[in-house]
């Protein structure tokens, strides 16, 4: 209840005393505007509390944000949209020189949705005749078997799609996504490997590397805080064309079952061109597939350059002659036993064509000449220990170090016991197996002054550092010896006038699944090095049981097949890289034509 302005008691009482009764009414409206005035001032109060509550809270709740986001890693921002890491773009892949070995293309996929195809049988019949590979019959059964979704084709081209369009069947129906590109077709299709869809959808797919440096460096092509930086190979498109093209020609005149190649900067490990044949194209990496029952070496899918172990024969002889002249059991000119046969227990070791270079023979010689008995006698002066050790510094017991998927399963295949009559064989290259990739980078540390450099199909930039395997003085002495070969041994054809070429070559029979080897089946390889007073490059050409039968007797030696092939590459290269040849004076007895 309110009390009342004008109490009958105090108005009674006031006009007893005299006083006017206005006063009181005043005066109890003014206690009234005080009451009211304390009730205001109180909710203002409160409401300014809440105010400045609210304002502390917010503020510290930003701040509190803002002090979390500094204190972690900073972190490319993501939208939570449904299907982002999907539609995120895949990198490019170029050249060391930025041109485009992998790109991305849009593309559309097809896909039916049954339930609003007009006429499902007809248009079955239509898809089966712009698809042949399509079976109609069964694509019928999958639009009239009450499905909702059915996929019909994952990637269409330009003209298929309008193709499809002329159908106007409204249950066809088109999804974008973007595939994977190789414009330049079957070029270092080894290298890069290939690509494929992984999670699908209506609107987008997700493009995974399958093998090679896509499968790789999966991880970094599709990040995206690179921004979509392209990947640059070391690869020169132009150098791996060249060698691709000539070696190539090589399989085919030679008749060989298969081939690699390795063209590699000493200096810097950076592999500028990598062939494998048979080849194969990258846009349709399926087709390539053989049959299971065939040898899977045969593949064209099959990397030989680095997948590939072999015994590489001769071309390990300058890796023992290296490590006697480090221990300093030997120089280039010391005499060494090479009358053949040499026998070793219940072994005998020949030399090729039943030769004998005995009694003796000077170190030089025997890399020139490809002395086996020689080699096996310096291998013995090293002995069995210090061989592995040798040979692991230089690293043949690890896997093919390079970028490629394949690599991780390629290892070299290395005798259980090393007995003395292993220590005799793997100094000239026979009862160890390891990559053409491996023995390229045995040589380039020959060619580079004796220090190891990983390889890489990455473009290295500012300076490579290795680890020393071997003096430069015992390195520039094997390089020496490595163009003798050339110039007076097994590999004089080999020598291409102006860039001074050094090599070994190996001829190694391959072993059979039974036990024992082929007489008629080889692997033939070329390591060379170029040029020989300046070495920077170093080349491995490997053939598989090729033979030349251009004479009445077929000729299996590195010497007549590895070496032309490797000789003609060279020959074509070396202008590309900006080598410019040395000239040469004639001999003094030579003759000289001259014409008006």
């Amino acid at each position: 209840m309110r009390t009342p302005l004008r109490p009958l008691a105090r108005i009674l009482q006031a006009r007893q005393e005299g006083l006017n009764p206005d006063m009181i009414e005043r005066e109890n409206l003014k206690l009234r505007h005080d009451v009211q005035r304390e009730k205001a001032r109180g909710r203002a109060q409160y409401r300014l509390v809440i105010l400045c509550a609210s304002f502390v809270m917010v503020f510290g709740a930003i701040g509190a944000r803002m002090g979390l986001m500094a204190a972690t890693e900073p972190v490319e921002p993501r939208t939570s949209a449904p299907g982002a890491e999907i539609i995120a773009q895949r990198a490019d892949i170029t050249d060391r020189n930025g041109r485009i070995l992998a790109t991305n293309m849009l593309t559309y996929a097809l896909y039916a949705q049954p339930k609003l195809m007009v006429d499902p049988k007809g248009s079955a019949r239509k898809l089966g005749e712009i698809f042949p590979e399509l079976d109609a019959a069964a694509l019928e059964r999958r639009f009239t078997d009450g499905r909702s979704f059915v996929w019909v084709r994952k990637v269409l081209s330009p003209e298929q799609m309008q193709q499809v369009y002329d159908i106007g069947d409204p249950g066809l129906l088109f999804g974008p996504r973007e595939m994977r590109l190789y414009p330049n077709g079957t070029l270092a299709a080894h290298v890069l490997g290939g690509a494929s869809f992984g999670a699908e959808g209506v609107q987008s797919a997700e493009v995974i590397g399958t093998a090679g440096i896509e499968k790789a460096l999966d991880a970094r092509l599709r990040d995206p805080a690179q921004g979509n930086k392209p990947v640059t190979l070391s690869i020169d498109l132009t150098l791996q064309s060249t060698v691709e093209e000539v070696l190539a020609a090589g399989v085919g005149m030679l008749n060989a079952r298969g081939a690699a190649a390795i063209l590699m900067n000493a200096r810097t490990g950076e592999v500028l061109a990598l062939a494998s044949l048979p080849t194969f194209d990258p846009n349709d990496r399926s087709s390539a597939r053989t049959d299971k029952t065939a040898e899977p070496g045969d593949s064209p899918l099959f990397n030989r350059a680095v997948q590939g172990v072999y015994e590489l024969g001769s071309t390990f002889k300058i890796f023992t002659v290296a490590q006697a002249m480090e221990l300093g059991l030997v120089t280039p000119e010391t005499m060494v036993d090479a009358n053949a046969p040499l026998k070793w227990g219940r072994f005998k070791i020949n030399e090729f064509d039943n030769k004998n270079y005995g009694p003796l023979l000077s170190v030089s010689d025997v890399i020139a000449k490809s002395s086996n008995v020689a080699t096996a006698n310096i291998a013995l002066m090293i002995g069995g220990l210090r061989q592995q050790a040798f040979l692991k510094s230089l690293g043949f017991f690890e896997k093919t170090p390079v970028e490629l998927v394949e690599a991780s399963g390629s290892r070299p295949i290395i005798p259980q016991k090393w007995s003395d009559i292993v220590t005799i064989t793997v100094g000239y290259g026979q009862g160890f197996a390891s990559s053409p990739m491996n023995l390229a980078t045995g040589y380039a540390a020959v060619a580079n002054g004796g220090v190891l450099i990983k390889p890489t199909l990455l473009k290295r930039e500012g300076p490579t550092t290795g680890v020393r395997v071997m003096s430069e003085k015992t390195a520039r002495d094997s390089v020496k010896m490595l163009r003798r070969v050339v110039t007076e041994g097994t590999a004089s054809l080999g020598d291409v006038p102006g860039y001074e070429v050094a090599g070994k070559t190996g001829t190694a029979e391959k072993p059979k699944k039974t036990g024992g080897y082929y007489k008629d089946r080889n692997i033939n390889t070329f390591g060379a090095v170029f040029p020989a007073s300046n070495p920077q490059y170093v080349l491995v050409v490997m053939m598989d049981e090729a033979v030349d039968t251009t004479l009445s007797e077929a000729r299996r030696t590195a010497g007549w097949t590895a070496v032309p092939v490797a000789a003609e590459i060279i020959r074509r290269v070396a202008p590309l890289m900006g080598l410019r040849p040395t000239l040469e004076p004639p001999a003094t007895d030579a003759l000289t034509a001259a014409s008006n």
